[in-house]
């Protein structure tokens, strides 16, 4: 794996659930699609939007769904929400319950439906002891939508989606499911989950570009969202450019109303191609040994780990926090020292991938001992 992340030596890259880097596959095909570009402009665009259709078949697939027609590619989890919550035919007294340690997308869009009459209830995780049951007590005869994140950014606490969406199904709530910090790093099985609306941006597990994000909606709710953007590339015949008479698309192209990223979308397939060569359950095995690994570390240290102990509760972040120092000043400290990771969820956050090679695991706790070793000198 070393060929397909070339990173600069030196760098301990534990930080996939921010921004995770390109394969090397990935930067060569954004490389020969700009080139291409520049030598002939867009003498292949047929080609290109071979590409972006090999892309919708690849997330399909990702994530389970029935056709590639059911992919939206979308800029962002953002702009994916959005559609969603804004498409949704609210009653006044509606509520959408959640969690309060979301990172904001996953508050904002909801909470921005208060003007409509649609209130945003959020579980306190930090006070459950067993987040499905409360969430699924938090649900009354008010509520309409159950938005969750698969896998929570701060802590890592991944949430049975196969329990929440049982439930959503039987009692006629709409379960809309934010996979970002998931998918990439485990399979995913639509099917079982039964989420009538799945987002992701690519940037993260799935080692793709921003500006590139899935949308999954249940194709029967599909023609149930009212639109709020129009264009050109939403339409039945799209190529059509003299046809006066109009009407969207039936497929999940109804939800992307211009031009397509093509150069995000180069990256992203390419990004994907590998994921698929290696095949969603060897990365999660190869990903789980790591974090196996890096808790073991962590314990031999005696520092507090925020993450989940249990495998099935947790994906590829690894959130801990050590005593007598800030995780301010940690974090600081360790960017100043080339490990990549993030201030997050009360503690210091490491996401590594399934291709993280352990001597960069063991190089960052090495560099993690120097800090406090030398902590109140710096």
């Amino acid at each position: 794996m070393t060929d397909e992340f070339p990173l600069d030596p030196g760098l301990c890259h534990l930080n996939h659930a921010a921004v995770g880097p390109w394969p090397r596959r990935t930067a060569e095909a954004v490389a020969r699609f700009a080139a291409e570009n520049a030598r002939q402009g867009s003498l292949d665009y047929p080609r290109w939007l071979a590409t972006e259709q090999r892309l919708r078949e690849r997330l399909a697939r990702l994530i389970g769904a029935g056709s590639s027609a059911d992919i939206a590619l979308v800029k962002n989890t953002s702009e994916a929400l959005s559609v969603i919550a804004q498409g949704i035919d609210w009653r006044d007294g509606d509520v959408i319950v959640g969690i309060k340690q979301e990172f904001p997308s996953n508050r904002i869009v909801w909470e921005s439906l208060a003007t409509q009459g649609v209130a945003w209830c959020g579980l306190d995780l930090e006070q459950s002891a067993d987040p499905e049951a409360d969430l699924i007590a938090l649900c009354d005869d008010r509520t309409r939508m159950l938005a969750i994140s698969w896998v929570q950014y701060g802590r890592g606490l991944r949430l049975d989606l196969a329990r929440l969406g049982a439930f959503c199904r039987a009692n006629g709530i709409l379960f809309c499911v934010d996979a970002i910090q998931g998918l990439g790093a485990l399979p995913f099985a639509l099917d079982d989950m039964q989420a009538d609306f799945v987002v992701a941006d690519g940037h993260k597990w799935m080692l793709g570009p921003e500006g590139v994000a899935l949308l999954y909606v249940r194709p029967d709710l599909r023609p149930t969202l009212t639109l709020r953007q129009f264009g050109w590339h939403m339409v039945e015949h799209p190529g059509d450019f003299e046809r006066r008479d109009w009407a969207p698309a039936a497929d999940a192209r109804r939800f992307e109303c211009g031009s397509p990223n093509l150069l995000g979308i180069q990256a992203l397939e390419a990004s994907l191609s590998l994921l698929e060569e290696i095949g969603l359950d060897e990365i999660q095995k190869r990903l789980e040994t790591r974090i196996d690994h890096l808790i073991g570390l962590i314990d031999r240290r005696g520092f507090e780990l925020l993450t989940p102990r249990d495998p099935a509760r947790r994906a590829g972040i690894l959130t801990f926090r050590v005593p007598d120092i800030s995780a301010d000043r940690l974090y600081h400290g360790l960017m100043a020292r080339q490990v990549f990771c993030a201030p997050r969820g009360g503690g210091i956050r490491f996401s590594p991938h399934f291709y993280t090679p352990f001597a960069v695991i063991e190089r960052a706790m090495e560099i993690l001992d120097e800090i406090l070793s030398s902590n109140g000198q710096d």
